[in-house]
């Protein structure tokens, strides 16, 4: 556990202390901003059932910051190490690949969910600004960041997959950012075509619809089947980034 401590605290380090995390805390506020204002204009234009949140989340804006996101927070992972090669050196230490894994993995969660911390004060300001009058249903927004949260486990394992896999950053980038871009996709054209496919079907695509499940978790529905998707997800990637981590350690 000791090990583990201190390689996290490494790495947690590594985000804070470099000026590339609070460019991407920039960026990430100046979209999420954008997407906020624009779901707000878009209310005062014309009436809609759904709330300030769900709008805010449930809509193509939310991508803007969504797909940046990961390929900036997880190129750097492994494939920085692979390119310094300090991972050769880590990997001779009395260090495991779990623990080398899951501190790595670990801090990028962190700082994922540092991110997103700005947004959240987006809603509550807001909220105080109009005097209690804006729509915050307080399940959608508890929903909309569990989903996000959730979402966000599985896309950080699928970037360090990529980054473990070479050592060049902006290749491990752009294999997270096609991969994210793709699963979404399948969802989004899933989704599109389920009244064309067969009623038993429905549910089956449900279950892997990322448009679906953020549809259900920012209308304040908890739907624990696409919690235990991600955690699945994250965890197969996880794995086999093990895995790759382990033949690089028998390799040197």
């Amino acid at each position: 556990m000791r090990t583990f401590l201190i390689l996290f605290g490494k790495e947690l380090r590594a985000f804070f202390y470099s000026p590339v995390a609070y460019i991407v805390l920039g960026l990430v506020m100046v979209l999420n901003g954008f997407a906020f204002n624009a779901s707000v204009s878009f209310l005062q234009r014309e009436a809609s059932g759904g709330s300030l949140v769900k709008w805010t989340f449930d809509s193509p804006w939310f991508y803007l910051t969504y797909f940046a996101i990961f390929p900036l927070i997880t190129m750097r992972l492994f494939a920085e190490e692979r390119r310094l090669g300090t991972l050769e050196t880590l990997l001779t230490a009395p260090v495991s690949a779990w623990q080398l894994v899951t501190s790595k993995f670990s801090a990028a969660v962190i700082f994922y969910a540092v991110l997103w911390l700005p947004s959240l004060i987006n809603f509550f300001v807001f909220q105080y600004v109009t005097a209690g009058a804006a729509d915050l249903p307080p399940g959608a927004l508890i929903g909309s960041y569990t989903i996000v949260f959730a979402m966000g486990l599985f896309n950080i394992a699928l970037g360090c997959l990529a980054s473990s896999l070479t050592s060049n950053q902006m290749i491990a980038a752009i294999t997270t950012l096609t991969f994210t871009i793709i699963h979404y996709l399948l969802g989004l054209f899933a989704s599109t075509a389920k009244r064309l496919l067969p009623p038993s079907s429905e549910e089956l695509v449900d279950y892997f619809s990322s448009v679906t499940h953020l549809q259900t978790f920012t209308s304040g529905l908890l739907d624990t089947r696409a919690l235990v998707y991600y955690a699945s997800l994250s965890v197969l990637f996880l794995v086999l980034t093990h895995q790759v981590v382990e033949f690089r350690r028998w390799k040197s």
